[in-house]
């Protein structure tokens, strides 16, 4: 049994794609036993739509794998009940954007099988009821913890009943910092400019922005070792992927619109804070993360 932390869109998509009966919520700390399943509306990939109703972990009940769907900073706190109960073979798979909460789980919980993935798969939740399978792509998965190793391989075959494009990635950090990347490029104007993400493009606010920002990033992977970082190739990995999912909505573009708290912190909050440690100026990096956070407030 798979249990999956965080109804979100996100785990709200694995659980639809899982197969019935192999996966279950868990229920948040103090959570009445008798509290209804969750249903949604799933649209697929090629628009056809199904009631999904999916059932909170029973009790008693020990998942053998957990999925952790949560926004990234609610990562730590809410898995914190569940790690004191579970066994420490369970492994655990964290699914969030951005980078920081992932090494704050490893660095909490160094002795147990932590994994993380990134993956471009898009979801949307466009009512609290219905959850949009929105774009088709991979998932990679790799260690964080020495432990997770071990289980890399059950894990990724365990998800592949999914149906999803699942991979193995040892050095996950590396995927992890591929995403940021884009994240960073592309999630913090949509969200300020309230647009779909292929409409940045052609917006005078991104390009007179988008080349100062990727000169930040590289240097920040370049201090760091994360690859060769080039400027140039950074913005056309991001306007690629803007391209790619134009009619898209981010996710903190979507968060903003929702009024819920977005992910800045763990995208360009993340790449501000690691450049004032390496010395490196991050104007822009904290003009966009102060910006997301004036208007989401």
């Amino acid at each position: 049994m798979i249990g999956i932390l965080g109804a979100g869109a996100l785990g709200r998509l694995w659980a639809a794609l899982l197969p019935e009966g192999e996966s279950a919520f868990l229920p948040r700390p103090g959570m009445d036993p008798a509290a209804p399943p969750v249903r949604y509306t799933f649209a697929s990939l090629d628009g056809r739509q199904t009631i999904m109703t999916r059932s909170w972990l029973a009790s008693g009940t020990q998942p053998d794998l957990v999925l952790v769907a949560t926004k990234a900073g609610d990562t730590r706190e809410a898995l914190t009940p569940w790690v004191s109960n579970l066994p420490t073979k369970v492994p655990i798979l964290l699914l969030q954007n951005g980078l920081g909460s992932q090494q704050a789980v490893a660095n909490a919980w160094p002795t147990r099988p932590i994994l993380a993935a990134s993956t471009t798969e898009g979801a949307n939740r466009p009512t609290p009821n219905e959850v949009i399978h929105a774009g088709s792509g991979d998932t990679w998965i790799g260690p964080l913890t020495a432990p997770g190793k071990n289980h890399l391989d059950s894990v990724v075959t365990e998800l592949r009943a999914s149906g999803l494009r699942v991979h193995e990635e040892l050095d996950i950090l590396h995927r992890l910092w591929q995403k940021l990347v884009v994240n960073a490029g592309i999630n913090p104007f949509t969200a300020i400019l309230d647009c779909a993400n292929g409409e940045i493009l052609s917006d005078p606010f991104f390009l007179t922005q988008i080349d100062p920002l990727c000169n930040e990033i590289a240097a920040i992977m370049q201090a760091e070792g994360i690859g060769e970082a080039n400027p140039k190739e950074l913005r056309d990995r991001i306007e690629t992927v803007a391209r790619n999912t134009a009619r898209n909505t981010s996710s903190m573009r979507a968060d903003r619109l929702a009024g819920r708290k977005t992910e800045i912190d763990y995208i360009n909050g993340y790449l501000a804070r690691l450049g004032q440690q390496l010395k490196i100026p991050v104007p822009v990096n904290q003009s966009l993360t102060d910006r997301v956070k004036q208007l989401s407030e």
